[in-house]
């Protein structure tokens, strides 16, 4: 089995606009990855992680070798990932 491959983002969503992607108005959050590359990812992945204050931290992406997304998770921001 071949490595997945994966990516590290820092979100920092506030309320009001996670409000735009709850309430369907956006449905895709594009960021930056921290190596640089652009993600773009499906707004329904941020509701486990929603807070009062929105959505803040630091997340790894995981892909299969087809770049289909397998995993999406929060990490501690100063670990290696």
């Amino acid at each position: 089995m071949n490595p997945s491959r994966h990516m590290v983002i820092d979100l920092n969503i506030y309320p009001d606009e996670y409000l735009r992607h709850y309430r369907g108005n956006v449905t895709q959050v594009v960021c930056r990855a921290r190596d640089g590359r652009t993600v773009r990812f499906p707004s329904s992945l941020l509701q486990r992680h929603v807070t009062h204050d929105g959505v803040h931290g630091t997340f790894r992406l995981e892909f299969d070798n087809n770049f289909k997304l397998i995993a999406f998770n929060r990490v501690d921001p100063s670990s290696s990932v």
